[in-house]
């Protein structure tokens, strides 16, 4: 398996993450001292603390993204290390999904979840159940919202795309999976879901590996639409 990810997009948005993080404490530091210094300028600490704390939070909720261990752009190579050299691998290099896998029957977006906590779904629904440390770090993370609509969402997306800009798009098989990917995480499936739902374990077993293949020149036209 063959994996490919926009490393300069990673590093911009940690560089983000570590700047605005930096900021937002330097003017919630300024806030709390200027007052002291200067007593007439009350009303600039005040906006001064405002603006800290607004991108204090930007920053550790990118940091949170991207910043994070573990990442989900590797455990999802971890788990699928042993396929072959025909399946691609690609992180944030398609606006229709962050992760998508190109395979020799055709392609997978990869909707992740990376989340600790328990994540129930019944009646059509997502549940998810806090520990208290997740509870007071809900802010500044990525919240659940429902991963399978999401996936669903960037499915239909990348169909239309292919459709319209590659030739013979309209053949091209394009499924989703929902992957959880914190090793923390519990994962609670009480009824079927419209796509697979999987914790990253799991992932190469719902996984197209067998059945109608694409042609040799379909593949090569989506390999060079990824961007090798």
């Amino acid at each position: 398996m063959k994996s490919i990810i926009d490393a300069a997009k990673v590093a911009r948005r940690a560089r983000f993450a570590n700047v605005a993080s930096l900021s937002g404490l330097l003017a919630l530091l300024a806030s709390t001292l200027l007052p002291y210094f200067l007593p007439r300028t009350q009303l600039v600490a005040s906006l001064l603390l405002l603006v800290g704390l607004f991108t204090a939070m930007v920053g550790i909720y990118y940091a949170n993204r991207w910043v994070r261990k573990p990442r989900p752009e590797a455990v999802l190579d971890a788990e699928l290390k042993g396929l072959s050299h025909s399946y691609r691998l690609y992180h944030y290099l398609h606006k229709a999904a962050d992760h998508l896998l190109l395979s020799p029957f055709g392609v997978t977006v990869l909707e992740t979840v990376n989340l600790e906590g328990r994540f129930v779904y019944r009646n059509g629904r997502w549940r998810e159940y806090m520990k208290l440390g997740r509870a007071l770090r809900y802010i500044v993370e990525e919240h659940l919202g429902d991963p399978i609509k999401a996936a669903l969402s960037s499915q239909a997306f990348l169909q239309r795309e292919l459709r319209e800009k590659i030739e013979g798009g309209e053949e091209i098989p394009v499924s989703a999976v929902v992957v959880f990917t914190h090793p923390r995480c519990v994962l609670e499936l009480l009824e079927e879901t419209p796509i697979p739902v999987v914790k990253a374990a799991q992932l190469k077993r719902v996984l197209p590996q067998k059945g109608t293949k694409l042609s040799e020149s379909l593949y090569q036209r989506l390999v060079v639409y990824f961007g090798e």
